[in-house]
C-alpha cells in the first residue's frame, strides 16, 4: 500500500512539473506584458507606443549616469535602464543600452565632450558621495544621449522645480523619463514638423526680440515671421499650427483681430502675450516714470474666449533683480542688483503636461488675469504667484527710487494669483452679432469653431529676448544677462507649444505621477532592532525548525520499516 501510495505521489508531481514546463514554453512564445503596479509606472502612453513602433532603424541609449552613487540616484539610474528596457519591448527595432562616464575619457577628448553635452543642456552636477569612510564631491551628467546610425541628440534627466526637496526632484525627474527619452527619440525619427507664426506688423518682436523664440523652437518647428497686413485673407493663416502675439505696442484693427479670431474658429491655435500698460522703463531712474492703459485691440477679443487682461501690474515678494548704476568705485561705474518685484520668478506650477516640474518661470511687468464667462470654454491656471503678491492698478508708478528701502510686505496680501492662463474648446467669434469688417465675405464667416486651444499671459516679455550687456547679442530665453540665472522660459515655450499641436502627444506623457513612500524615519530608530530580528533571525528559525521536521520524519518512516 505504501509503495502505490508512493507511487501516486510521484504521478502527481510528475504531472505538475511537466505542466509548469509546458505553460512556461507557451508563454515563452506569446509577448505580451502585464503592469501589477498601482501607479502603471511599466506602461507606455499611446503616443510612445506609435512612435516606438515607427522606428526604421536601431537606436543606442548612452546613460551618462554611472559610477558610485548615492541611493537616490542609483534609483534614478536603475528607473533610466528599467525605461530603455521598457521601449525596447515595445519597439520595432532593438533599443540597446550602455553606460559612460565623461570623466574616464582621456583628457584631450573629454573637455570636447562635455562642451557637445552643454548644447543638448546636460549640465555636470556636484554630488557628494561616500568613498573609504568620508565624504568626497563627484561630478555626474545626469543625462542621456540616443543615437541613431546617422545622428545623435541628448536629453537632461534630473529636473525639478526650485522649492523641492532632493526627494521630490528624484521622483520628478523618474515620473518624466519616459517623456525625456521619447521626445529625444522623436527628435532623431521625426518626419513632421509643425509650422509655427510670429505675428509681425503691430510692433511686436522688433529687431532682435524674437530671436529667443527662434532659437528655442527652430530644432524641432519650422518658425516664420508673418507680416499680418500682407495676409488677405484667412486661409493666408491656414499653413499654421499655433500663431503668436506677443507684446503689440500699437492696436490691432478690425481687419486684423477677423483674421486672428477666424483662424481659431478654423481649429487654430492662439498663443496671446498682450502688454495691457505701457511704459518707458529707460524713465524710471531719478523721479521714475508712469505705466499708462493701452488699447491693443485684443480686448474684447480675449474677453469673448474667456479672459480678461486687467490694467494693472502684478508685484511679487519673489521677485528678480535689475541692476542700475549706483556711482563709481575709482574710475570704474558700479552696477547694483536692485530688488524688483514687478520681475517676478514664478514658481507654482500646475500638474499639467504643459508646466509640471518646471523651474522658475520669469514675467516681467505682467499684469493679473481674471476669467469671464464663455460657454463649452474649459479655463486651466497654470502658473501661479506666490503667497505674497500685490496689485497696483493704473496708472503705476515705475521708478527705482521705490525699492531703496525694501519693499512693504504687509502690502502683499494676495496669494496664488493665475499669470498663465489655457483656454480649450469650441469657441465663439468675437463679431458673432456684429458688423463684419469691410470687404470680408459673410458666406465664409464662422460663427464658432472647431476645438481649439489659447495660452494667454498678461506681459509681451514673456518669450522677448534679453541681450549680453557687453555684446549686445541676443541671448537663448530664460537667461538673466547680468546674474547669469537660468530660468525655464524656453522650456515652457517648448512644451506649450508641443501641446497646442498634440495635445494628446508625447507631451502627454509628463502626467505621470509617482508617489514617495519614504519610511517613517522616528518609527525605524524605535522599532530597529525588532525589524532586524524578524527579517534575520525569523527565517534562519524557521529554516531550522522545518529541518528538523523534516530529520523527525525519516526517522519515523525508517522506525515503521524496520518494525514491518
Amino acid at each position: 500500500m505504501k509503495n502505490k501510495s508512493s507511487k501516486q505521489i510521484l504521478k502527481i508531481l510528475g504531472v505538475i512539473l511537466l505542466t509548469i514546463v509546458v505553460v512556461n514554453v507557451l508563454f515563452s512564445l506569446i509577448d505580451f506584458r502585464i503592469d501589477l503596479t498601482e501607479e502603471k509606472r511599466y506602461s507606455l502612453h499611446p503616443a510612445t507606443i506609435e512612435v516606438l513602433e515607427n522606428l526604421e532603424d536601431p537606436l543606442e541609449v548612452e546613460i551618462l549616469l554611472s559610477g558610485n552613487l548615492p541611493g537616490g540616484m542609483r534609483r534614478l539610474q536603475r528607473s533610466i535602464e528599467q525605461t530603455v528596457r521598457t521601449f525596447n519591448a515595445y519597439s520595432s527595432q532593438k533599443i540597446s543600452f550602455y553606460y559612460l562616464d565623461p570623466l574616464t575619457l582621456p583628457q584631450a577628448e573629454q573637455e570636447d565632450f562635455v562642451v557637445a553635452l552643454t548644447e543638448y543642456g546636460i549640465q555636470p552636477t556636484n554630488l557628494f558621495v561616500t568613498e573609504d569612510g568620508g565624504q568626497k564631491t563627484k561630478m555626474i551628467f545626469p543625462g542621456v544621449l540616443v543615437k541613431d546610425p546617422e545622428y545623435e541628440t541628448g536629453a537632461l534627466i534630473l529636473k525639478g522645480e526650485k522649492g523641492m526637496s532632493p526627494d521630490e526632484i528624484l521622483n520628478n525627474s523618474v515620473e518624466n523619463l519616459e517623456f525625456e527619452l521619447i521626445n529625444a527619440i522623436r527628435k532623431l525619427v521625426s518626419k513632421q514638423q509643425y509650422a509655427v507664426g510670429m505675428l509681425m506688423g503691430n510692433g511686436e518682436l522688433e529687431g532682435d526680440d524674437g530671436f529667443g523664440i527662434v532659437e528655442a523652437l527652430v530644432e524641432d518647428f519650422e518658425v516664420f515671421k508673418i507680416p499680418l497686413d500682407q495676409a488677405k485673407k484667412v486661409d493666408d493663416l491656414d499653413p499654421f499650427d499655433v500663431l503668436i502675439i506677443s507684446g503689440p505696442k500699437e492696436a490691432y484693427d478690425e481687419r486684423e483681430i477677423y483674421l486672428v479670431d477666424q483662424y481659431l474658429m478654423k481649429g487654430g491655435n492662439l498663443i496671446i502675450l498682450p502688454n495691457s500698460l505701457a511704459y518707458n522703463l529707460d524713465e524710471a531712474g531719478g523721479e521714475g516714470t508712469v505705466a499708462m492703459p493701452f488699447e491693443n485691440g485684443l480686448e474684447q477679443l480675449l474677453f469673448r474666449y474667456g479672459v480678461r487682461v486687467n490694467k494693472d501690474f502684478v508685484q511679487d515678494m519673489n521677485f528678480g533683480y535689475y541692476p542700475v548704476m549706483a556711482g563709481n568705485f575709482g574710475d570704474q561705474q558700479q552696477l547694483v542688483p536692485l530688488p524688483w518685484p514687478f520681475y517676478i520668478a514664478a514658481g507654482r506650477m500646475a500638474k499639467h503636461p504643459v508646466t509640471k516640474g518646471l523651474d522658475q518661470v520669469i514675467f516681467r511687468f505682467t499684469s493679473s488675469l481674471d476669467t469671464v464667462k464663455a460657454d463649452g470654454i474649459k479655463k486651466t491656471p497654470l502658473i501661479f504667484g506666490s503667497d505674497f503678491s500685490r496689485k497696483l492698478t493704473a496708472p503705476v508708478r515705475v521708478a527705482f527710487q521705490d525699492m531703496e528701502n525694501g519693499p512693504d510686505l504687509e502690502s502683499f496680501g494676495l496669494s496664488n494669483l493665475p499669470l498663465l492662463y489655457l483656454l480649450e474648446g469650441e469657441f465663439t467669434s468675437v463679431f458673432k452679432n456684429r458688423f463684419l469688417p469691410d470687404g470680408v465675405l459673410k458666406e465664409s464667416f464662422l460663427e464658432s469653431g472647431k476645438e481649439g486651444r489659447v495660452l494667454v499671459a498678461g506681459t509681451g516679455d514673456l518669450f522677448e529676448s534679453s541681450f549680453d550687456p557687453r555684446s549686445g547679442e541676443p541671448l537663448p530665453l530664460g537667461i538673466d544677462p547680468f546674474s547669469d540665472t537660468q530660468y525655464a522660459n524656453r522650456l515652457l515655450l517648448q512644451n506649450m507649444i508641443s501641446y497646442l499641436v498634440e495635445p494628446d502627444g508625447i507631451i502627454a506623457t509628463r502626467t505621470k505621477q509617482y508617489q514617495i513612500r519614504p519610511l517613517n524615519k522616528v518609527k525605524v530608530s524605535q522599532e530597529k532592532t525588532k525589524w532586524q530580528l524578524i527579517n534575520v533571525i525569523l527565517p534562519v528559525f524557521i529554516m531550522g525548525l522545518l529541518s528538523l521536521m523534516w530529520m523527525f520524519a525519516r526517522k519515523s518512516r525508517r522506525g515503521a520499516k524496520g518494525k514491518s
